[in-house]
C-alpha cells in the first residue's frame, strides 16, 4: 500500500523533471531569440523601443495622468448646482432634456448651428399601417402596396387599373381612401 510521503516523493520526483523539461525548452527558445536578433542587428533597447517599454506600471504622464484630468465639469443644473462631466450615466436632471445647451458650463459651450428639422426623403420606409393605394373594384378590399401582394392583384401585369382615385405607385397617400372589406 502507497504511503502519503512515497507519494509526495513522486509528486516532487515529477515536478523537478517538469521544471528541467521546461528550463531546456525555454534556453532553445532564447537561444533561437539571440540568433533572430544577431541576423537582424537588434537589441533589447529596439524591442522595448518598439513594444512601448515597460507594460506592467503606469508610466508618468501616461494614461493613469490623463484620466485624472479628464472629469471636467461640462454641465450644471441650475437649481440645484449639481454637475455632470458628460461621461457615463446622465443624472435624473438632465437625462430626459433634448436640448442640452442650456445647462452648459461657461467655459465649456460649444459653439454650434440650429440643430435643422430632419426632413423625410421620398422613398423612406414609414413603418405602421400604410394608405390604401390599391383596391379591388369587385371585392372592394384594399392594399397598401406595401407586403405580399393580394391574389386579387398578384397575377395583374398592369396595376394601375387598381389604383385609388387617380393615385400614382409612388403616392404616399390616395386622393380617396376605401374602407377594406373582410370575406366571410
Amino acid at each position: 500500500m502507497t504511503t502519503l510521503e512515497s507519494l509526495q516523493a513522486k509528486i516532487q520526483k515529477l515536478q523537478a523533471q517538469a521544471d528541467a523539461l521546461a528550463a531546456k525548452k525555454s534556453s532553445a527558445v532564447i537561444d533561437k531569440i539571440r540568433e533572430l536578433m544577431a541576423e537582424h542587428g537588434l537589441t533589447t533597447a529596439d524591442i522595448d523601443a518598439h513594444a512601448g517599454g515597460n507594460k506592467r506600471g503606469p508610466k508618468p504622464g501616461g494614461k493613469a495622468a490623463a484620466k485624472a484630468g479628464s472629469s471636467v465639469t461640462k454641465y450644471r443644473d441650475p437649481r440645484t448646482g449639481a454637475t455632470w462631466s458628460g461621461h457615463g450615466r446622465a443624472p435624473g436632471w438632465i437625462a430626459n432634456v433634448k436640448d442640452r445647451s442650456k445647462y452648459l458650463v461657461e467655459g465649456n459651450a460649444v459653439v454650434s448651428a440650429p440643430a435643422a428639422k430632419k426632413v423625410s426623403k421620398a422613398g423612406n420606409y414609414v413603418r405602421g399601417p400604410q394608405p390604401a393605394l390599391y383596391a379591388d373594384p369587385k371585392t372592394g378590399a384594399t392594399w397598401s402596396g406595401r407586403g405580399r401582394a393580394p391574389a386579387w392583384i398578384a397575377s395583374a401585369k398592369d396595376r394601375s387599373k387598381f389604383l385609388i382615385g387617380g393615385a400614382t405607385a409612388g403616392d404616399k397617400k390616395p386622393v380617396l381612401k376605401t374602407a377594406a372589406v373582410k370575406k366571410p
